[in-house]
């Protein structure tokens, strides 16, 4: 058994060692506006992720219309995820007595660490060295795997993983990272994908950048890795509780191939993926492939309950990880961030993701939901992970569009606060400064016109122009943006003038109609 620690919640500023952060790739090792600043030079990541995310954006659009009942759909699928949450240690016990008497093996898993061992050890048990004194395993695209590094650490332990989604594909020849929750290569075109194919691939012939053509590939490239490979790996796009069943949703059929065809299969599924039962599939299967492909419903949806003798892996283990999201649970204000689904209509919506890409938040997860879920899973003392709750203009498009209702833009304001209480103690002293002394001015109608009787000498002083440059911690907001020039006049005093005006003009009406 591995500690939970929910749903205790000692206090949502609990101290950092209370209870463990997160380790692996939900880390951004330097600040976001640095990082994001380079990024925004890149014209071709940006067109691409702007023609991606705009097709995506359709095609959710057009299927999400056709269904009257979509907003009852959204509150049903955060409500199911809430009490998930609400009950998370009854559903985990749940879920592994089932899992346990259908055949499967569970192994807790704290963090990265824990689970890349577990893994690790799992493999070298059940995969056959070959000639080149290496083992191999097939891969399920996998958020979970990605986030706790585990092809890397596998690399070192002289295991190849082979990516069977073509994205993830794509991503893992070309020696580069994902950038998006659905489509982890959607920073690529499609030169730059048969480049990459073209140079990595063996025996390949020459391409086309035909999407049938590189698809071929590719197909070609795994289609023997699908039929001789003793170990698979996958994710879990949901646990269903009262059965002990696993599922995962996709769009290629790898998935469905690496689910069935290998004798070992091992799962890796954070804690905060189950479900109470299989009718709120109902909801999610819905719900996902709406607002993440724009489909109606995924091509493939496999589910597994344990072993079944004679039909499929025959030695079934699933690695079950907390690696910081206890620690969002205990967070009362950010907990939802864990009912995310991963469909990645956040980013798809977002006009910061849209010109930055996914790289720029150094994290498994980017976007929207990156910006809170991995500074809540490690906290935001952790490297620069406080920088990513002001990767957002908080325009709450993202909370439109999440299946589940998540408040993104709401967490963000309240890491926003958790960042400048721990990290930046003498800002901190500046804003309350200034807040207070706002409060004081604006509390009464006599001190804010007198505040305002030096707006005539400020406009001259500044010419009227904007202004582009202030110090202290007013600096931060002018470093990315100008303030408006400075009015000759303040509202009150136009609004004074114009009453004495009207006064003026009546006088006059009345004295001529004396006259």
């Amino acid at each position: 058994m591995t500690f939970l620690g929910m749903p205790l919640l000692r206090s949502t500023h609990h101290d950092d060692h209370e209870i463990p952060g997160g380790q692996g790739n939900i880390i951004e090792d330097e600040s976001f506006a640095k990082v994001s600043h380079r990024h925004l030079s890149n014209q071709q990541l940006r067109d691409n992720i702007g023609h991606a995310t705009a097709s995506i954006r359709d095609k959710r659009a057009e299927v999400v219309a056709e269904l009257d009942d979509w907003e009852a759909l959204r509150e049903a699928g955060s409500r199911a995820k809430n009490h998930v949450m609400e009950n998370l240690p009854e559903y985990l016990a749940q879920f592994e007595e089932k899992f346990t008497a259908a055949g499967g093996i569970i192994h807790w898993a704290r963090d990265a660490d824990e689970a890349n061992a577990i893994v690790t050890e799992l493999v070298e048990a059940n995969a056959p060295v070959l000639d080149s004194g290496r083992r191999e395993v097939i891969k399920v695209k996998s958020m979970a795997t990605e986030e706790i590094g585990l092809n890397e650490h596998l690399e070192t332990q002289d295991i190849d993983a082979f990516e069977t989604d073509l994205a993830e594909l794509i991503v893992q020849l070309g020696d580069d990272k994902p950038s998006h929750i659905l489509v982890p290569a959607i920073h690529r075109n499609r030169d730059e994908i048969r480049d990459i194919f073209m140079d990595k691939m063996p025996d390949a012939d020459e391409l086309t950048n035909e999407p049938a053509v590189l698809a071929e590939a590719a197909r070609r490239y795994l289609r023997s890795k699908f039929l001789t490979t003793k170990v698979a790996i996958s994710g879990a796009n949901f646990g269903i509780a009262d059965t002990g069943t696993l599922g995962v949703v996709e769009s290629e059929g790898n998935g469905r191939m690496c689910l069935t065809l290998p004798e070992t299969l091992i799962t890796v599924m954070g804690i905060e993926k189950l479900l109470p039962s299989f009718d709120d599939l109902e909801v999610f299967l819905q719900l996902l492939p709406r607002s993440s492909t724009g489909e109606r419903m995924n091509p493939y949806t496999s589910f597994w309950t344990g072993k079944t003798p004679g039909d499929g892996p025959q030695n079934v283990h699933l690695v079950i990880l907390d690696n910081g999201r206890t620690r969002a649970l205990a967070d009362e204000h950010g907990r939802t961030a864990l009912n995310c689904i991963r469909c990645s209509a956040c980013m798809n919506v977002c006009p910061v993701y849209e010109r930055t890409g996914g790289h720029a938040y150094g994290s498994t997860y980017p976007g929207p939901i990156g910006a809170i879920l991995s500074p809540l899973m490690t906290g935001v003392k952790t490297e620069e992970n406080g920088s990513l709750p002001y990767a957002s203009s908080l325009c709450g498009a993202c909370y439109d569009v999440c299946p589940v209702k998540i408040n993104i833009p709401e967490i963000l304001v309240h890491l926003r606060n958790e960042d400048v209480e721990a990290n930046h103690s003498p800002v901190s002293s500046q804003l309350d400064t200034a807040l207070t002394g706002a409060s004081w001015m604006m509390s009464e109608g006599k001190r804010m016109a007198a505040a305002e009787s030096g707006l005539p000498l400020a406009h001259k002083a500044t010419g009227g122009n904007p202004i582009n440059s202030l110090p202290g911690i007013a600096g931060a907001w002018t470093s990315s943006r100008d303030i408006p020039g400075l009015p000759e006049k303040s509202f009150r005093a136009l609004w004074a003038e114009d009453e004495a005006r009207t006064q003026d003009e009546a006088h006059a009406e009345e004295e001529d109609d004396e006259t």
